[in-house]
């Protein structure tokens, strides 16, 4: 088989289609660019819930004078001395538990102002007597917060057992929502990118028909007649990949690297090992996707 004539071929078929065959590449590469966009935010979230849930902390509060009315045990008491040590002994001695952290309510009050520096107003209506003392507690396995808080919710003066963890399960609800979002919408436009392979192929066969016909007459194999129309299914997904290969990357430099980061550094990001494992991805998937539509688009167009 001669390559010069299979590389003819194929730029007869690209010259005579090429309004469709720029429709193909432009739907598959809109279509791989959400592929592994969708692919990226779920490797993000993956990345963000290490990131928080190594950091997330169990907050243990306890009873203040005016607390009695959220708590059956402080009924209007604060806690003692004698029940403060107790449980941060028997917190600290929890299997569970890695680390221990008192909290007064000056240093409640001191984080409050930190957080909410840029919200005087907010900060000038809150004293540090009306924000409660606590234990913030690191767990070796953030998922076993329901044990550690069955033990503790209802000991003497402890007001509330708080999860930062759960705090956090909308956020990442609302992160896997994009995510499957994306992947819905890719797998739209790669079912519009076989259309239109099929349709482009389709086309090139019928518009070649008489240069096919021949060479059945001459004896060519299927192979040598199909191979030039397969090509060009594969190069305009070749092409779509590199499009959508370039937007992801450029997501990842301008959208993560200049944009994110430095104005949001309270996260960890993807870093370029998520974006060099997606980009061959993408080809792989340009490629089968342009290759498997074609080859089934001809052995329908291309028997006789």
């Amino acid at each position: 088989m001669r390559a010069s004539f299979v590389l003819s071929e194929i730029g007869i078929g690209l010259r005579r289609n090429l309004t469709m065959t720029v429709a193909v590449v432009v739907t598959v590469a809109i279509s791989l660019a959400l592929f592994g966009a969708g692919l990226l935010i779920r490797q993000q979230v993956s990345t963000m819930k290490d990131y928080w849930y190594d950091k997330v902390e169990v907050s243990v509060y306890l009873c203040g004078e005016n607390s009695g009315s959220s708590s059956v045990n402080c009924n209007g008491t604060a806690v003692t001395n004698e029940q403060r040590v107790q449980l941060q002994h028997d917190l600290q001695t929890t299997p569970l538990v890695e680390k221990v952290y008192y909290e007064s309510k000056e240093d409640a009050y001191k984080r409050f102002k930190e957080q909410f520096k840029d919200s005087p107003d907010l900060v000038q209506n809150v004293t540090p007597d009306a924000l409660p003392e606590s234990f913030r507690v690191k767990l070796k396995d953030p998922t076993q917060f329901e044990v550690v808080a069955s033990a503790f919710r209802d000991r003497p003066g402890v007001d509330e057992v708080q999860d930062q963890k759960a705090l956090l399960e909308n956020f990442f609800k609302l992160l896997n929502t994009l995510q499957l979002f994306a992947l819905i919408v890719a797998g739209v436009q790669i079912f519009a990118a076989i259309l239109l392979i099929s349709n482009t192929i389709r086309v090139a066969a019928f518009s070649r028909r008489r240069e096919t016909g021949i060479m059945r007459l001459v004896g060519a194999s299927n192979l040598y007649i199909q191979l030039p129309f397969l090509l060009e299914g594969v190069l305009a997904g070749l092409v779509g990949a590199a499009f959508a290969s370039g937007a992801i990357i450029a997501l990842k430099a301008i959208l993560i690297d200049r944009l994110l980061k430095p104005n949001f550094p309270i996260t960890a990001y993807v870093g370029w090992d998520a974006v060099i494992a997606v980009v061959p991805l993408l080809f792989l998937t340009g490629m089968a996707l342009s290759g498997l539509a074609s080859f089934f688009t001809l052995r329908r167009h291309l028997r006789v």
